[in-house]
């Protein structure tokens, strides 16, 4: 599957499926204004068809009811935005991205922990891709 990027609004909708499950428009929409998003029911509707139309999205009928259903996941979808924002914002630089990042929010002990097991992990993927090239 190609790599999708939601729009804003796509992405509220996608929040909402991985973390509830499958959906109706009512349960999405309703979701959708506890987080403070002002939408008519018929624009949640056109969204997730729109969204269907993109393969972000797609729907099982039980009656004569639709169920959404997430058709990307979530830490793909995260992976694109991310890696787009740091190549858009950035130009690449993983760390400018990252101090500004930890300057603009104090992070708990449980995120600089995650943090920490996050840069390990790279730093021995990376540690493992240099012993791989250096052979001949």
């Amino acid at each position: 599957m190609q790599n999708l990027v939601p729009t804003d609004r796509e992405l509220e909708a996608l929040k909402v499926l991985w973390s509830q499950g499958p959906c109706s428009v009512g349960d999405i929409c309703g979701a959708m204004r506890r987080q403070g998003s002002e939408l008519a029911y018929t624009t949640v509707l056109s969204l997730l068809q729109v969204m269907e139309q993109k393969g972000l999205v797609g729907h099982r009928q039980t009656g004569k009811a639709y169920s959404y259903f997430a058709r990307v996941g979530r830490d793909r979808t995260f992976r694109a935005l991310s890696g787009g924002f740091l190549q858009r914002v950035f130009d690449g630089a993983l760390d400018e991205y990252l101090a500004h990042a930890l300057r603009s929010k104090t992070p708990t002990p449980e995120e600089l922990d995650r943090l920490a097991k996050a840069v390990a992990d790279a730093r021995a993927r990376s540690s493992g891709k240099a012993g791989k090239e250096k052979r001949p």
